[in-house]
């Protein structure tokens, strides 16, 4: 799909704009750009958002997402509209505002919530046949840009050995083994909102990545935060006993969960720090402490394969 670049966030922007007039006559306008990237971007106009989805995102794939989500209410933020258009070269989605996670406030953090919402996506059945959930192939990305990016880098090294030790299939190059589960593919703090803003409940949101695949993936980026100790004890079992209590099937409902989420865990780190090295030669800057500690943990991981119950 050619895309439109320069022309494509003043259009965006006229466009949501029009759909919020047609939601809400007397809108009390008020215009932001959440988001300007390669692979997003998210404007919003008083109540209504629009997002532009990267320039290769599958057009049926993407329909079907879309349509998964206006069929999962309380779980997933319906959109406005039921299928994507096309603006310049892009696919855009209408959705309504929902009120983020405060990045400013830690403690607040809605672990439960999101631990909750996980365990009811992952044990609803798929309302239509969605597509495997794209989170290893987006790792799989990440770790490939490092490569052609970095090549020579200090820490590109562990960071590829970690990734090479995983099975197949959570370095996207297999199939996952489960194909019926109903998964995220990209779950973190930022992926959640309330609906109606500012006190409404929690839901889910971005489903580029949406569709069946091994559910331990959507709990693998906090469990390897907490393994890399970036995320406190308290906050990684808050989030997993949650989980745990609504009959989430991802891991077992008690004793050790490492068998389950190990892969997916390292599988997370190793992506993380493809993308925290890659940041940094960019930027020509030496790595920060957080991004150290992720190459560190690659280094750790590539020393001792992980144990792959799924194969």
């Amino acid at each position: 799909m050619t895309t439109d670049a320069p022309a494509l966030l003043p259009a965006l922007e006229a466009r949501v704009r029009e759909t919020a007039h047609a939601r809400t006559p007397a809108c009390p306008c008020g215009a932001a750009t959440l988001a300007d990237r390669p692979d997003a971007t998210v404007v919003r106009h008083a109540g209504t958002v629009a997002k532009a989805h990267a320039a290769d995102a599958d057009p049926a794939e993407l329909a079907l997402r879309v349509t998964a989500a206006a069929r999962l209410p309380g779980v997933l933020l319906p959109p406005l509209t039921p299928a994507p258009v096309v603006l310049h070269g892009r696919l855009v989605t209408y959705w309504p505002y929902g009120a983020p996670v405060d990045p400013d406030d830690p403690d607040a953090a809605p672990w439960e919530a999101a631990a909750t919402l996980l365990a009811r996506l992952h044990r609803t059945a798929a309302p239509l046949a969605v597509p495997p959930m794209r989170g290893p192939a987006k790792a799989a990305l990440a770790v490939a840009r490092l490569r052609d990016t970095a090549p020579g880098h200090p820490a590109t090294a562990p960071v590829r050995a970690a990734w090479a030790a995983l099975p197949a299939w959570a370095r996207g190059a297999a199939a996952m083994p489960d194909t019926t589960t109903l998964c995220h593919g990209d779950l973190h703090l930022g992926q959640l909102i309330r609906h109606p803003a500012p006190d409404g409940p929690w839901l889910l949101i971005d489903i580029d990545d949406l569709g069946t695949g091994v559910p331990a993936w959507d709990l693998a980026r906090p469990a390897a935060w907490y393994a890399c100790g970036l995320l406190p004890p308290e906050e990684w079992h808050r989030f997993l006993t949650a989980y745990r209590a609504r009959g989430g099937p991802a891991v077992p409902a008690d004793g050790d969960p490492w068998p389950a989420l190990d892969v997916p865990a390292r599988a997370l780190t190793a992506q993380t720090a493809a993308r925290a090295v890659t940041k940094a030669v960019l930027a020509d800057r030496p790595l920060d402490e957080v991004e150290c500690a992720l190459v560190d943990a690659c280094a750790r991981m590539a020393s001792v394969r992980p144990d792959a119950p799924h194969g």
